[in-house]
């Protein structure tokens, strides 16, 4: 059985940014510690009244980025397309380190600001889906809820323990399962599911989650504290001198790409082949913005024709109420 509940008020979650709480002061509710209410203009599932720390480190790689992230975080399912972008372009340049960050310890330790029970965001979820042109079908929230984010953080830090790039698959994988198909990854078997998917061993994921584990969340958890982490997606990235930059929210891929050149002046840039044969080798499922991201191609241009290619058999398309995934056959 694993220690959830062990460290619930580790990461008090919220959602709402600092710039947003102010432009929302006078209205009638607090919106301050909301979970889960992720603003989308600021793009940030945020933690309130925290500060970030200027902390310098020196990393062997040329620019090591510390990604905090939350396997239900709806802003961190926003920035995948500039995430996939930026390994493409800059992958042999950059090392990114996965943090969990726990967005969700347990609803037992939240009531306020109009959020008090889950089902409260499965409309946010719709509303961001639209705002980020990601699929994610919050009926979730409504037909079987999550009741906590730290039990698929911790299964990521268990695959990592196996092996750091099949972890990142098992993370998309839940994503997927999760945003789309509304399967509560709090379950085993979806965590299995998933596990398999990214050809991890399983069995030993299920030990290794009620092992050490837990002790590496509760690592990333302090780290975010001393950081200063306050939400979700935050980047830092860091040079082999110390020097650092960082992302907050969901940006534009020109706001990483400063980032990396900022740590890094003299990296060059990658020319992607933008062919849906390349870009579906390097990711076999993609939405239609993440396509539109990496092709450079319009974005009703580049529904039309993931769409055809899925009428010709060579990708196959999963429908939801709120976007398409496109998976290469």
């Amino acid at each position: 059985m694993l220690r959830l509940f062990s460290f619930l008020f580790i990461l008090l979650p919220a959602c709402l940014s600092a710039q947003a709480v102010q432009t929302t002061q006078n209205s009638t509710t607090n919106m301050n510690n909301n979970p889960l209410i992720c603003d989308p203009q600021e793009g940030i599932c945020a933690i309130p009244g925290s500060t970030t720390a200027n902390i310098e480190l020196h990393q062997e790689a040329s620019v090591k980025i510390l990604y905090f992230t939350d396997p239900i975080c709806s802003s961190c399912w926003g920035i995948e397309p500039q995430l996939r972008k930026l390994k493409l372009e800059y992958g042999d340049a950059i090392n990114i380190e996965y943090r969990m960050g726990g967005l969700l310890p347990s609803w037992d330790v939240y009531n306020s600001g109009g959020i008090s029970k889950p089902s409260d965001v499965a409309h946010h979820w719709d509303e961001v889906s639209r705002y980020y042109d990601m699929p994610i079908d919050g009926d979730v929230w409504l037909e079987d809820p999550l009741p906590s984010s730290y039990p698929p953080s911790i299964a990521f830090k268990a695959a990592q323990m196996q092996d750091a790039k099949k972890a990142v698959v098992f993370l998309r994988e839940l994503r997927e399962l999760l945003f789309l198909q509304k399967k509560n990854v709090t379950k085993w078997e979806y965590v299995q599911q998933a596990a398999e998917a990214a050809g991890l061993d399983a069995n030993r994921l299920q030990q290794d989650m009620q092992g050490p584990a837990q002790k590496m969340f509760e690592d990333d958890l302090a780290l975010a504290r001393q950081m200063g982490v306050r939400g979700f997606p935050t980047l830092f990235f860091n040079n082999t001198e110390g020097q650092q930059g960082k992302v907050y929210g969901v940006k534009p891929c020109e706001q990483f790409e400063a980032a990396v050149l900022q740590t890094l002046p003299t990296v060059k840039k990658k020319i992607i082949d933008p062919s849906w044969q390349n870009l579906f080798e390097h990711y076999p499922s993609l939405t239609a913005k993440e396509f539109s991201v990496l092709s450079g191609t319009p974005r009703g241009e580049a529904e039309i024709l993931l769409m055809q290619l899925s009428q010709s058999g060579q990708l196959s398309v999963l429908e939801t109420k709120n976007g398409r995934m496109f998976r290469l056959k």
